[in-house]
């Protein structure tokens, strides 16, 4: 479930064979880092709770989105897996405080995994996202009025804020949550096929956003703290213009993070870079997709540095089929490049695995790298790449980095090593 709608809508070598992991504590440079954990990790990539202390992320991160919670068309909250969020036990080995889930214990899954995991790391955030590429179906009905956006907000707080899980006794669950990420994809423009979407979703969302300020703040008060609200926000500045008046919705939103990747990806037939910071020269298409593109554009229409937090991908993108021509980039292909869970998409720390089989790219001054055999092409973001991305969000005076998502790393945290030492 990569977020590929960017790339829908508009459709010298170095190799790094490792990081060293450093203390947390050794850098805290004051910035967000953000990343998401997905609650199909745990299945076929087999990455748990737990591996986020095992391999130093969670040291290094001030929040996670747990990703996702749905919906339905009635705007009522419901658990996209009840067995990996809260139903699913684990064994002291794979649990965080290495004590089993005991039989008959109220809550168990993931979300008792992350109750684990504040008690270890009591400064770390945690929200729910809400949405999703395949979950944002129903965001334009929720939005559509008063009463539907009061409704909606009301069960999603009642269900994952104050705990109240079916068939677990009252507040089971309370407490994990410090509050909601919404992954609207997207306001007014075509998401995943069958969404509902209308011209006015635009101020529907702000509306929306600001529902969801009021009531989190009311459950706030009088506990000590507020409660964050964050938004996951698109790249390609047509979609910003068309769903989101960014100057009203920072007012709102404690932070919102941006696509900084997909901008081109293997639902397109030429190879290209998909989080280039700048637009590479020679790029065949029309209009330029960058980092530099989407964070001028948000800054532009009133965002606050601050609260601007840039997403970086913990995963690649490939092509098979690839003319061997200038290195593989700007060239024709035959399909998606053969992959573990998706075709055209592949961990990070899986495809570390076949690294040499291949020669590694970079382009210094556009900020972006790429793997080449001679006939597969896959985008490439190594420690090196997240080096250049932490000090272009340093540079710029951004809010942080947000990760998608924490499984793609490797075992030992390369990935989330080198965006963190680098962020000043």
């Amino acid at each position: 479930m990569r977020r590929r709608s960017l790339g829908l809508l508009v459709a010298a070598a170095t190799v790094l064979s490792g990081v060293v992991a450093v203390p947390a504590e050794a850098h805290d440079s004051g910035k967000r880092v953000v990343g998401y954990y997905t609650n199909w990790s745990g299945y076929g990539r087999n990455f748990l709770v737990s591996d986020l202390v095992k391999s130093g992320a969670a040291a290094r991160l001030t929040q996670i989105n747990y990703a996702f919670g749905f919906f339905d068309a009635q705007g009522n909250c419901f658990s996209s897996d009840t067995w990996a969020d809260y139903q699913r036990p684990f064994s002291a080995e794979q649990s965080v405080d290495g004590k089993a889930d005991e039989p008959g214990q109220v809550l168990n899954g993931n979300l008792n995994q992350l109750r684990e995991l504040k008690q270890k790391y009591p400064k770390l955030r945690i929200s729910i996202s809400i949405g999703g590429w395949t979950g944002s179906a129903h965001f334009s009905d929720a939005a559509l009025t008063p009463a539907s956006r009061a409704a909606h907000v009301a069960s999603c707080l009642d269900l994952w804020l104050k705990g109240n899980l079916p068939g677990l006794p009252a507040g089971a669950a309370k407490g994990i949550f410090d509050g909601v990420d919404l992954d609207w994809e997207w306001p007014a423009s075509e998401g995943n096929a069958g969404n509902v979407v209308r011209p006015e979703d635009k101020q529907n969302f702000t509306a929306l956003v600001h529902e969801y300020r009021t009531q989190l703040d009311r459950l706030s008060w009088p506990h000590k703290g507020r409660y964050n609200l964050t938004a996951f926000l698109p790249a390609n500045p047509a979609m910003i213009d068309r769903g989101f008046e960014v100057n009203k919705l920072f007012k709102d939103l404690t932070f919102g993070t941006t696509q900084g990747y997909d901008y081109h990806g293997p639902w397109e037939t030429i190879t290209n870079q998909q989080s280039a910071l700048d637009g590479p020269k020679g790029d065949p298409t029309t209009p330029e997709f960058s980092s530099q593109v989407t964070i001028d554009a948000y800054l532009s229409r009133g965002a606050p540095r601050s609260k601007l937090v840039m997403g970086v991908p913990f995963y690649s993108h490939g092509w098979t089929g690839v003319t061997n021509a200038n290195h593989g980039l700007f060239q024709t292909s035959t399909g998606p490049a053969p992959a573990t869970f998706e075709a055209g998409t592949e961990d990070y720390g899986l495809l570390k695995a076949k690294l040499a089989d291949f020669t590694v790219y970079r382009d210094h001054r556009a900020g972006f790298a790429w793997l080449f055999d001679g006939t597969t092409f896959w985008t490439w973001d190594d420690p090196v790449e997240m080096a250049r991305k932490a000090q272009y969000i340093s540079h710029r005076d951004l809010g942080g980095a947000m990760i998608w998502s924490l499984d793609g790393d490797t075992r030992n945290g390369e990935l989330i090593s080198a965006l963190h030492r680098n962020l000043r």
